[in-house]
């Protein structure tokens, strides 16, 4: 199993707790282990990344 870097952990929790607070369902949060980026399907159209350095972006 993949762990995250530190820097990932904390955006994750960061966006996570964003999202929740704006009533949005978090449906998958997943590793991919050939790129090491965290990828986040949240609502009905909501999809990030989050890099091993931490930076996060909208897909």
């Amino acid at each position: 199993m993949q762990e995250p870097t530190i820097e990932q952990a904390k955006e994750l929790f960061r966006v996570c707790y964003q999202l929740t607070n704006m009533y949005c369902s978090i449906h998958l949060v997943r590793i991919d282990k050939t790129t090491s980026r965290i990828y986040i399907l949240a609502g009905e159209e909501t999809q990030l990344e989050i890099f091993p350095n931490g930076s996060m972006r909208y897909l």
